[in-house]
């Protein structure tokens, strides 16, 4: 068996991504105290507005957003994937800045914010001393680990 056998090459679905990135960035838009407007969203993704329109139709059918005249807000679900990936991305922030003392690359945490499953965000967690802010300060949502340390 050569080296290449005994790795297994995993490539995440753009779909999930794509919903994801949605998600933090209503849930960064309102951490913000904002409003959440379409051009909002379309300015921070450097999306189309249109395009917005249809996948927040889209998460409104997953029962991630209640997406309505009124607006657009969250559900208990999309808020959960949306802090999680807020907390993913600060905490990998975090890592790169204090821990290996080396420029936070944005793109980078993009790409790995996506893949990083539980285990791995509360053992990053709780290797950084459970960190309350990224190096932007703004704040970290706490991990089940935080709440026990």
């Amino acid at each position: 068996m050569d080296a290449l056998d005994e790795e297994t090459l995993f490539v995440g679905t753009a779909e999930a991504e794509h919903v994801e990135m949605y998600l933090k960035a209503v849930w960064h838009i309102k951490e913000r105290g904002e409003d959440v407007k379409i051009s909002t969203i379309a300015k921070m993704l450097n999306i189309r507005q249109p395009s917005v329109v249809q996948m927040l139709k889209k998460l409104n059918l997953k029962n991630l957003v209640n997406y309505n005249k009124a607006g657009v807000k969250l559900t208990e679900e999309g808020e959960r994937i949306g802090a999680s990936m807020m907390r993913n991305s600060r905490l990998l922030e975090v890592l790169m800045d204090s821990a290996l003392k080396v420029a936070i690359d944005e793109e980078m945490v993009c790409g790995i914010e996506h893949h990083m499953n539980k285990q791995f965000t509360d053992a990053l967690c709780v290797m950084l001393k459970h960190p309350r802010k990224c190096p932007h300060d703004h704040e970290i949502p706490m991990g089940e680990c935080c709440k026990s340390a």
